[in-house]
């Protein structure tokens, strides 16, 4: 009979000449979601033999994984900032470069603005995180896919804010009235061309969440242009890395004022801030 350790060894090399990134750390999660543990306390029971009750199920999850489907939809959820939110193919799986994004708002943004408006909230992760951490602030989320926004729905109830976030439908926006201290957005902005040699975990993710027209950034231009008579603060955008001389370069003959660039983890100018108003 086959121990924990067994499977995590095999399946590690198993996931590696699959081209799975990470591959002990996602087998050690997909076990610890099949037995209902930590991935730690895994350490504490290698000797551990598992049955066909645990292999069955395990397997299936393994199969899936290795053909490319994305690791937070097999387990059903991603952390983000400390907080778990449900994810699935509704919505855009959260990126650490909006994690960086987040955290930024959180620090810079003293004190918090008394609007917020997430434009693209997808599975929510901003504008929940926002809304959990400003208990002051009254927020607003937007998506043109009802999809996504079920998603964000079902995540605001799991995480008790419900009744602290207000979703629209709609695209941009189109469904909004007043003023906000900020505006976030992380809107589609691959390439169109880009989109068949993306990797297979992003494949998984909507086309509407990812395409940003011939050059990525179509929708974004779209919003710069139309923010103004809404904002009275903040814009923030997250953005391709090829994106920012240009964008910034409209923001500027806009009106927009102390237009800053932002790089990621890499070095790489993936945010965009700006002023107006």
């Amino acid at each position: 009979m086959k121990t924990v350790l067994d499977v995590l060894q095999a399946t590690s090399a198993y996931f590696a000449k699959a081209g799975v990134d990470s591959a002990r750390l996602n087998i050690e999660l997909l076990l610890a979601h099949v037995l209902g543990k930590k991935r730690m306390e895994l350490y504490l029971e290698f000797d551990r033999p598992l049955g066909e009750k645990e292999l069955e199920p395990l397997r299936e999850l393994v199969k899936r994984r290795a053909q490319g489907e994305p690791l937070q939809h097999l387990l059903g959820n991603v952390e983000f900032l400390g907080r778990t939110f449900l994810s699935d193919k509704r919505a855009l799986i959260p990126r650490p470069e909006t994690e960086l994004l987040a955290e930024r708002l959180l620090k810079s943004q003293v004190p918090p603005p008394a609007r917020v408006l997430d434009v693209g909230t997808g599975s929510g992760v901003l504008a929940l995180t926002l809304a959990a951490s400003w208990a002051d602030a009254e927020v607003h989320a937007v998506d043109i896919s009802q999809e996504a926004l079920s998603l964000s729905r079902a995540n605001a109830e799991a995480l008790g804010l419900l009744e602290r976030v207000t979703f629209h439908h709609g695209n941009l926006l189109e469904p909004l009235t007043g003023e906000f201290g900020l505006i976030v957005a992380n809107l589609p902005y691959v390439p169109s061309g880009d989109l068949p040699g993306l990797s297979r975990e992003v494949q998984h993710d909507p086309i509407l969440a990812l395409d940003g027209g011939p050059d990525g950034a179509d929708l974004i231009r779209r919003l710069v242009a139309n923010a103004r008579p809404f904002l009275r603060g903040t814009l923030a955008l997250e953005i391709g890395h090829e994106q920012s001389t240009g964008l910034a370069q409209e923001l500027a003959e806009a009106g927009y004022r102390d237009i800053q660039p932002s790089s990621d983890y890499q070095g790489r100018n993936r945010f965009l801030f700006a002023s107006y108003g």
